[in-house]
């Protein structure tokens, strides 16, 4: 059924649910690509010269999308700060060394570059912006690239 909208503010709020579904399925597959990325980087390399606690693997968090702004925000991040049973390290240097490829702050064969790959298998490659168009398209809504 068709709605009547007189004005911007019953206009957001109508297209608010929509818009909101979008941003979680977006911020779903970041989150998927970046724990594919962890993945990745924990398998590819077996440490012989430190003992590995696995913290950064499940550290990853996706905050549900939600009203910011007059908009809607999710988050996908590293939550480098849980990362506390590390010795002499701090957990942003984990996750630091993690995006340069190191593994413990050394060079191994094995090197993704975590956020990176992430952010370039999402964000950088127009990967987002087509599943948004896509999924809006879905919903109805006419949408020119």
């Amino acid at each position: 059924m068709a709605k009547h909208i007189s004005n911007m503010n019953q206009l957001q709020a109508a297209l608010m649910p929509t818009i909101t579904k979008m941003v979680n399925e977006l911020a779903e597959r970041v989150y998927e690509t970046l724990d594919y990325f962890l993945q990745d980087y924990y398998a590819g390399y077996d440490p012989l010269s430190y003992q590995r606690t696995k913290d950064f693997l499940y550290s990853v968090v996706k905050v549900d999308a939600h009203l910011y702004k007059g908009g809607v925000k999710a988050s996908v991040y590293i939550d480098y700060d849980a990362l506390d049973s590390y010795k002499c390290v701090t957990g942003y240097q984990v996750v630091k060394w993690a995006n340069e490829g190191l593994h413990g702050g050394m060079e191994v064969g094995h090197k993704p570059h975590v956020w990176q790959d992430t952010m370039d298998n999402t964000v950088n490659n127009g990967e987002l912006l087509k599943l948004a168009v896509d999924y809006l398209k879905s919903k109805g809504f006419s949408v020119r690239n």
